[in-house]
């Protein structure tokens, strides 16, 4: 693993000895699209009251402002986005790159729509984005902070 790019979208942190990874979390492809399609959705809305507000006559080009500005963004980043992986180790949670947090740091687990937050006691903050079971990856994260199998 130490050898991966630094631009790699999966862990790259070794491993300790002993250490093993109980569980892995993709991202999932139909969530991803779902919430691109609500983020569209919103920016159409907010194109059009905009375009109100200033008096514009036009006022249905927000919505295809908005729209296009969220399709070009969702097919720009899918290709890092739905490659990323975290995996759960029994020590600790291993993101993409070089990302790594110890189970005894995290402070708090939440969900945020797809994604599962998790943040350390120091305050850092990491996003393991668009999770089908969003409930069920915070859950597995909790078992293994509180010292369960995931």
């Amino acid at each position: 693993m130490t050898d991966a790019p630094s631009h790699a979208m999966t862990p790259g942190t070794a491993l300790q000895e002993g250490e093993r990874v109980i569980a892995c979390f993709h991202p999932d492809r139909a969530t991803y699209w779902r919430d691109h399609a609500w983020l569209a959705a919103g920016a159409m809305g907010l194109g059009m009251a905009i375009l109100w507000a200033m008096g514009n006559p036009h006022v249905w080009t927000g919505a295809v402002g908005g729209l296009a500005a969220i399709v070009v963004r969702a097919l720009y980043v899918a290709s890092d986005e739905l490659h990323a992986r975290w995996d759960l180790t029994d020590r600790r949670l291993l993101g993409p790159q070089t990302r790594a947090v110890r189970l005894s740091e995290i402070a708090t687990v939440r969900r945020l729509g797809s994604a599962v937050q998790v943040v350390t006691a120091a305050g850092d903050k990491h996003l393991v984005k668009y999770q089908a079971d969003g409930a069920a990856t915070r859950a597995r994260i909790e078992r293994a902070i509180a010292g369960g199998s995931a």
